[in-house]
């Protein structure tokens, strides 16, 4: 997927915006996700068997902020290498828990609109329009789809032994 200099420089533009306070935004991020699909906490074993509110929760801070990060760098990083950047190691690993978690398409789909709302948040309604909105949602696509792959991957190799049986 190409991702153009305009759709680079809008995504990395907002970015700088998000870097001003990542803990805020990483944590508004999975508010929004959970506000949408409240049933997601239980994919998370740090909040399945916890009442306290996930701001409150470090366990939750530390993800939040990791899996932000990553998907706003590799998003900045779209159009130089033409591919996301992240390990293979990271890819292989990012594969297997959605797969063992049970994330299906919908739940990107989840995750890809809590992100744009928040990238909305963060920049304002002044500057934002249907380029960055696009922008975003291309970036966020190329990951999710890498990740995909390497849960089809990971699915692939765990049927592999037993179809051989």
């Amino acid at each position: 997927m190409e991702f153009s200099e305009n759709e680079e420089g809008l995504v990395k533009d907002s970015w700088e915006v998000l870097k001003q306070d990542i803990p805020y935004y990483s944590l508004r991020f999975f508010t929004i996700i959970f506000e949408i699909a409240p049933g997601a906490k239980a994919m998370f074993s740090f909040l399945r068997d916890s009442d306290e509110i996930p701001e409150n929760n470090p366990k939750l801070k530390a993800h939040a902020i990791k899996v932000f990060k990553m998907t706003c760098e590799s998003a900045t990083q779209l159009r130089e290498k033409g591919e996301i950047v992240v390990s293979d190691t990271t890819l292989r690993h990012l594969g297997s828990v959605h797969l063992a978690r049970g994330v299906l398409d919908p739940h990107f789909e989840v995750v890809k609109e809590a992100l744009l709302r928040t990238v909305k948040e963060a920049i304002g309604e002044d500057k934002w329009n249907e380029d960055v909105k696009c922008a975003w949602g291309k970036a966020y696509d190329c990951l999710a789809n890498a990740i995909k792959a390497q849960m089809k991957h990971a699915d692939d190799t765990v049927a592999a032994p037993s179809s051989a049986v």
